[in-house]
């Protein structure tokens, strides 16, 4: 019995702890993907001379419904091959690549709405993507907060939360 309360007060000290490392996680694992897509996104406009979109899932997509504002890619995103050069993926686009974001963290976009368009060199055209990632329910200043980010010249990274928000 003594064992038993010794190990349940134990379990009862660590959950806290557990908590924050797996907001962590889940917040590098969006990050992660989001960048991955960005030099895809980057190396099939290359490849197929312009014509390529990134752009986020809309709300209710896949359960998920914390993407309800433009600025928000918390249900994930999508590649397509913007065959008619709408700037958006349309019904008769081609799927290149499909993303689901991890569920519980907030993907918002700081600058631009909700479509990234690349021209043939593999540039965004528009406002440069920024990205600020964090736990639903918690602000940039969270010390787990990253941002994902691409300068003019295409370059993708991810910065920590003392560089957020991206300037360029």
């Amino acid at each position: 019995m003594v064992v038993v309360a010794i190990v349940a007060t134990l379990a009862a000290l660590a959950g806290p702890s557990f908590t924050l490392l797996i907001e962590n996680w889940r917040v590098r694992e969006s990050a992660e993907l989001l960048q991955d897509t960005l030099v895809y996104a980057r190396s099939e406009a290359i490849k197929r001379g312009g014509h390529v979109v990134v752009q986020k899932l809309p709300n209710n997509t896949n359960g998920c419904s914390t993407a309800d504002e433009t600025s928000k890619w918390n249900c994930g995103w999508m590649v397509c091959h913007d065959t008619n050069d709408s700037g958006t993926c349309t019904a008769a686009d081609p799927v290149l690549q499909r993303v689901a974001s991890s569920a519980k963290v907030e993907v918002r976009r700081t600058r631009g709405g909700e479509s990234i368009k690349l021209n043939r060199w593999g540039l965004v055209s528009g406002s440069w993507p920024g990205f600020n990632l964090v736990p639903l329910n918690k602000t940039i200043s969270y010390s787990g907060a990253l941002g994902v980010c691409m300068n003019s010249g295409g370059r993708v990274r991810i910065i920590s939360q003392e560089a957020l928000p991206c300037t360029n």
